[in-house]
């Protein structure tokens, strides 16, 4: 196990000095995500929430030590055996870097040298262990009758060994920790960008209903959630970054972050939410995006009749099938490079991200996006939708209770409730409360301008002393009112009435 964890501490050590974003471990984790079915995923994101990835390592990292324990066990008789294992571990991390999108060679450097690091390490322990048997033995064999010390192998030398071997891989991994800067240095360059064309957020006026506990108009930067499996995400410098249009097109583009830098700036509230937002979930954030549009992208590149998708490919390796026709109509689809006015977050997609607005973001929300290839939904194959999910993902209108929170208690009397609604490229044109199962009453909205990002709602209700449920529905520019029928965000989003069960006093 001493070796074990040597071996790993070097891997781990060269990743980070090569800058190399996932360490062996790492990139094994990643690969068990994307071969994992679709319903274990959101089983285990309700379960475990944002720790299903620190999760997912621990486990890997014990199972790994019991492998390591069984190497050492088979050592006490044979000396290939256990390079079997470790050969078998190294092999799976391989495999997982393999799999990664456009892997180096480079990038299977750290499984080689832990590999080395895993048989030097047992063979030096081995040994020692076996040169005091072979003295004891000898001791043995020249005076049987000598009950002595001298008949019983040390083990001081290999504890001491060992103890050095396991303080040096601590001390290897903390020095790769402090020398894997890569990261660090991308966020100073995020910080120190200076983005032409990109302004300060400013909220429409009366957007705001003005009830405490509603959700803000604008979803500050680390409060947006995040969805993604990565488990470390990708920094990319922006001299580095690139995206390649290429496919069923008739001339290929290649951009750089120059060249987005040197277009035309479109600025847009969206919302977005992800696809496994239960009904009344918290997976969703409004925020003022800037970045060039893609329909302009696809008209220089100038698309083929035919084509209807576009398949999306992250710098680690995710990808998700678009419908074109999004990435092309007058909607505010694009490249995103800022949020909030500010450099995007790396962990929500620097340098560069695509934006959809209308659509969940698990068919178009490409975080840290590299490659544009144009298709047809017939002769690609996604992330999430070969897992079960659908293909197209419009974003399915909904509404929230934001006051008052579930089991709340307060007085009996006139009580003021509000919440959010979202109709992404739709608009919500009215929303409306029903409590305990009576009619449903017409609430009071902020103003939206735009139809890609949520309304916020309130109105004030006379409400009796006892338990209470207080249901929302809202309903759409077109006249659609939103559906009571209760749906599993598998496979294409969750559907019903949010309510809320509170009680006056």
């Amino acid at each position: 196990m001493v070796a074990g964890t040597a071996g790993l501490a070097t891997s781990y050590f060269v990743a980070m000095v090569m800058t190399i974003r996932e360490s062996p471990v790492v990139a094994v984790a990643e690969l068990v995500i994307r071969l994992t079915p679709g319903a274990v995923v959101e089983r285990a994101i309700r379960v475990l929430g944002h720790h299903d990835k620190t999760f997912l390592v621990i486990v890997l990292l014990v199972i790994l030590g019991l492998l390591f324990a069984w190497a050492g066990r088979l050592a006490r008789r044979s000396w290939w055996k256990p390079l079997t294992v470790f050969a078998a571990i190294a092999g799976l991390g391989l495999v997982a870097i393999a799999a990664q999108y456009d892997p180096r060679l480079t990038d299977v450097l750290p499984i080689l040298v832990g590999f080395v690091t895993w048989v030097v390490c047992l063979s030096v322990l081995t040994d020692a262990l076996r040169s005091e048997e072979r003295r004891a033995a000898r001791a043995e064999a020249a005076d049987p009758d000598d009950p002595g010390e001298s008949r019983r192998p040390a083990r001081r030398g290999f504890l001491l060994g060992a103890g050095l071997m396991a303080v040096a891989s601590v001390g290897v991994a903390a020095l790769g920790r402090v020398l894997g800067q890569g990261r660090r240095h991308v966020e100073e360059t995020r910080r120190l960008l200076r983005l032409p064309g990109v302004s300060e957020p400013d909220a429409p006026a009366g957007v705001s209903v003005g009830l405490e506990g509603v959700s803000p108009w604008r979803t500050p930067n680390d409060s947006f959630y995040l969805i993604h499996t990565a488990l470390i995400p990708p920094a990319i410098e922006p001299k580095d970054w690139q995206l390649r249009i290429h496919g069923m097109v008739d001339r290929e583009v290649v951009l750089t972050y120059a060249d987005l830098m040197a277009r035309e700036t479109t600025e847009a509230w969206v919302t977005l939410n992800c696809v496994s937002n239960p009904v009344g979930g918290l997976l969703i954030g409004n925020a003022w995006w800037s970045g060039v549009r893609t329909a302009d992208l696809l008209r220089e590149a100038g698309v083929h009749d035919g084509a209807d998708a576009v398949l999306q490919t992250s710098d680690d390796g995710w990808t998700c099938g678009t419908p074109l026709a999004a990435l092309t109509d007058d909607r505010d689809a694009m490249l995103a490079i800022a949020m909030n006015g500010q450099a995007l977050p790396i962990d929500h997609g620097f340098p560069v991200r695509t934006l959809v607005p209308g659509l969940y973001g698990y068919v178009s929300a490409c975080k840290w996006v590299v490659d544009w290839e144009v298709s047809r939904f017939e002769d690609i194959s996604a992330y999430w939708t070969q897992r079960g999910w659908g293909e197209l993902g419009p974003v399915k209108m909904s509404s929230r209770i934001d006051v008052p929170r579930r089991e709340d208690e307060f007085d009996a009397g006139e009580k003021r409730v509000g919440g959010v609604a979202w109709a992404q490229h739709t608009g919500i044109s009215a929303v409306e409360v029903s409590l305990d199962g009576g009619a449903w009453q017409t609430t009071e909205l902020g103003n939206a301008e735009t139809i890609d990002s949520w309304v916020q709602w309130s109105t004030t209700l006379t409400i009796e002393e006892g338990d209470h449920v207080l249901r929302v529905r809202a309903t759409d520019n077109t006249g659609l009112v939103q559906t009571g029928a209760e749906a599993d965000v598998l496979p294409d989003g969750a559907t019903g009435w949010h309510e809320v069960h509170f009680n006056a006093v």
